[in-house]
């Protein structure tokens, strides 16, 4: 018997909560070999996204004399923000200053014009990345820190260059809090901005790090408030090195193993699947020359290529290839069930016709 569990990935809204009821759907073969069970639910992060805690030690932390970085994850969803962090991370300890850790930016499902900000701390612990370097949540940073050395009043944004993007934007200006997720992130914290400060032409390698100590002293200036993130898209190989140091909180890691024991006999498939009209829209800028990656291509390609080019077919995956590499995958690995988190709903009656025609095939 083969399970299979489907996860539709969306953001939730203010109404979520960790009681939401899971709905689930059974198909049987004629000769009963096999069933797929979907259960659609708020599924696995989205479950906790409403759980917040203060890990904060009862005393005041200190304040770092070499100073701090503070960024907004304004880049894409979860996973683009993940992977700028890790830059950002990297960055910070290439200037020696404290990163501060922001809250994740989601986007509620049925309001896109806003966003909800989710503490760093609700999905990754803060430990191990005090392995690799200083680090002090957001929350933790505006209610201790951000008083004593970023008072309101002398809160100046860094970006690369003027960001006039609306007919509303001011002129020579970051412009930092226009748009979505922008203002609403610096709102959360009560953040607003009193000038600019326009960094170019320095990058974020490591090549540039003298330049930056150099011309923004920790002394002069103690906070570096970026618009976005102070990281390269995608994520540089060095910097992916750095995922080791982000570890799943508690409540996450156990969240997922009760799907797992609950819903997912092992061994088990699972997959990430992209088909959504966004991801689409992303797919009509591929680089069919193999001259330049798409967001984490060199995953499968490796950075210089050397195991392919791009096609379309990677990038947006039809139906039949969906199904024709989940039956070998199955058969190769014997598995019993499978876990699907998509964006979109409109493969899942051919997968689970596919796992019906597998019914006389022994897991």
């Amino acid at each position: 018997m083969v399970y299979l569990y489907l996860h539709l990935e969306y953001n939730c809204s203010s109404q979520c909560n960790t009681n939401s009821s899971i709905s689930t759907a059974n198909w049987y073969s004629n000769g009963g070999g096999l069933s797929a069970m979907i259960v659609d639910s708020l599924g696995f992060h989205l479950l906790v996204a409403a759980l917040f805690w203060d890990v904060s030690s009862s005393s005041s932390p200190h304040v770092d004399p070499r100073g701090y970085i503070v960024f907004c994850p304004c880049m894409g969803r979860f996973g683009n923000q993940a992977d700028q962090f890790l830059g950002a991370l990297r960055f910070a300890k290439a200037l020696d200053r404290t990163l501060v850790l922001p809250h994740w930016v989601e986007y509620r499902r049925a309001a896109a014009s806003s966003s909800m900000q989710i503490p760093f701390d609700t999905y990754f612990k803060v430990a191990p990345l005090l392995e690799y370097h200083r680090v002090i949540l957001m929350q933790t940073f505006m209610d201790d820190i951000a008083g004593k050395v970023w008072p309101v009043g002398k809160r100046t944004v860094f970006c690369h260059g003027p960001r006039d993007m609306f007919e509303s934007s001011e002129p020579n200006s970051c412009n930092a809090k226009e748009g979505n997720p922008f203002g609403p992130f610096w709102n959360a914290f009560g953040i607003d901005f009193d000038g600019s400060e326009f960094y170019g032409p320095l990058s974020y390698t490591e090549s540039d790090r003298s330049a930056w100590r150099s011309r923004y002293p920790a002394n002069d200036w103690p906070v570096l408030a970026f618009t976005g993130a102070p990281a390269n898209f995608p994520v540089s190989d060095e910097d992916a090195k750095l995922h080791k140091h982000l570890v799943w909180s508690d409540v996450i890691a156990s969240s997922a193993q009760a799907i797992i024991n609950n819903h997912l006999p092992k061994p088990f498939i699972g997959i990430h699947l992209r088909i959504g009209s966004d991801w689409s829209n992303v797919c009509k800028h591929l680089d069919l020359n193999g001259r330049t990656h798409l967001f984490a291509s060199r995953q499968c390609l490796g950075t210089k290529f050397e195991y392919g080019t791009l096609t379309e077919t990677m990038c947006m995956p039809d139906v039949d290839t969906v199904t024709r590499q989940l039956t070998k995958l199955i058969h190769r690995t014997k598995a019993k069930s499978v876990f699907l988190a998509r964006d979109s709903q409109r493969y899942d009656s051919d997968i689970a016709a596919t796992l019906k025609k597998l019914s006389d095939y022994n897991c």
